[in-house]
This record gives C-alpha cells, sequence and structure tokens, in this order.
C-alpha cells in the first residue's frame, strides 16, 4: 500500500501572482534585461487581462515566451541574488487557504510536492520556503558557463505534469487513490484527474468548464474561492459566467 501525497500548483494556487512576473519585472528593474521587452510586448498582454479583455491563460503563455526569450545569455549564477529577492520578498504573497492546507498536509504524514510551470530556480526556492518533499517545474537549460540557452523543458500544460506525477510515484510509493492535488488552470487538469481529492483554486473559467465536462471529475472535485479574507467553498455545480 502506498502513501498519499498532495500535489500543489504554484502561481494562481499557492502564489497570488506569478512567480516569473515578480521576476521578470525585478530584472527589468535593475536593467538586467532591456526594459523594451516590458513595455513593447508583456505590457500589453499584461493590461489585456488586467482589464479583463483577454484570457488568463493565453496572457501567461505569452508573458512566458516573453520572458523565455529575454533569459537567453543571461548568467544563471549572475542573476541568482535576484531569485533570492523574489522569495525573500514575495514568497509569502501566498493563498491562506493553500499555506494552511500544506501544513495540514505535514501534519498527516503526507509528501508535498510543487509542481509548477514557473522555473526551476524558482520553484526550488519555494519548495525549500514551504518545506516541501520534492518539485517539479519548468527546466530552463544553462551552457557550460551556466548561461541560459533559450531552451527549455516546460512544465506548465496538463500533459507534462502527467507524466512528472507517473515519475513522482513510482519514486516515492504514492497511492493516488488517498492523493490530493490543487491547481487554478486547465494546465493542472490531468494533475486533478488522477487524485481521488481534487481541489480548484480560483480557477479560470476553462479549468472549470472541463472539470464541469467530466461528471465523474466534477463529482470530486472542491472549488475554493478567496477573495479579500473570506474563502468560500462550493462543490462543481457552481453556475459560470
Amino acid at each position: 500500500m502506498g502513501q498519499p501525497a498532495a500535489f500543489f500548483d504554484i502561481d494562481g494556487t499557492l502564489h497570488r501572482d506569478s512567480l516569473m512576473m515578480e521576476h521578470f519585472k525585478r530584472l527589468i528593474r535593475y536593467e538586467i534585461i532591456d526594459p523594451r521587452y516590458w513595455y513593447s510586448h508583456a505590457q500589453k498582454a499584461f493590461q489585456d487581462w488586467d482589464k479583463r479583455m483577454g484570457n488568463y491563460e493565453d496572457y501567461l503563455l505569452e508573458v512566458a515566451e516573453i520572458y523565455l526569450n529575454s533569459m537567453k545569455g543571461q548568467n544563471k549564477n549572475y542573476i541568482d541574488f535576484i531569485v533570492n529577492q523574489v522569495i525573500e520578498t514575495k514568497g509569502d504573497r501566498v493563498y491562506r487557504f493553500t499555506r494552511d492546507r500544506i501544513d495540514w498536509h505535514k501534519e498527516q504524514g503526507h509528501r508535498v510536492i510543487f509542481i509548477s510551470g514557473s522555473p526551476d530556480y524558482l520553484v526550488e526556492r519555494m519548495a525549500e520556503k514551504f518545506g516541501a518533499d520534492d518539485f517539479r517545474a519548468t527546466e530552463y537549460m544553462v551552457d557550460k558557463n551556466y548561461n541560459f540557452t533559450g531552451e527549455i523543458k516546460r512544465m506548465w500544460d496538463s500533459q507534462s505534469k502527467s507524466v512528472a506525477i507517473k515519475e513522482l510515484v513510482e519514486v516515492y510509493d504514492i497511492d493516488l487513490s488517498q492523493s490530493y492535488a490543487y491547481g487554478d488552470t486547465k494546465g493542472d487538469l490531468a494533475m486533478l484527474k488522477v487524485v481521488r481529492h481534487p481541489v480548484a483554486i480560483n480557477p479560470a473559467k476553462e479549468l472549470l468548464f472541463e472539470i464541469k465536462k467530466d461528471k465523474n471529475l466534477a463529482k470530486r472535485t472542491l472549488i475554493i474561492i478567496e477573495r479579500k479574507d473570506v474563502i468560500y467553498q462550493f462543490d462543481a455545480s457552481v453556475k459560470v459566467l
């Protein structure tokens, strides 16, 4: 008999924003990357989303592409101090519900594992901060001089997260029939489907539609909405507008 685990997405599920965006903005502030990357591309994507005129997942994908291009040629060791700053100053900007659930899973003796589309060097620091047992994240490749090559092994899509969970099940002898998963976008769908206790936290519309299409998943999924200092709990029958 395997052991239970809890799989957590980070951006929008634990962290109240995007770690990648926080890092991106700080790199621009320190003029490590050209500010034109923000003003000519990322700013419009952000503004469209901020005005609720764009799709959230499209916004994340567009910004991820801009971020990847801007990181090419940067030295990993050189920017480590900014990675540390992001976690020190923004790492506690998390949802209370998710933070409490991490603590609860630890108390139960469950494995706590972060699976995130954010860069591995940011997710690694968050895993250390919150005492996660392991993590999987988007790998940003470096050359022999530790310069970013512009190549990645992504972890923000549903298929990649599914493969990661299969690997983790083998490594830690995890029993998915006793396990939990927490996510907020369609990229977390496979992760939610394979566990007994799926939880969608402030879910994007695309994720809610996918959950509602699967009767078995809808029956098992808990919907959590956290706004200001109030946490709302629903089942998947909640109306999507």
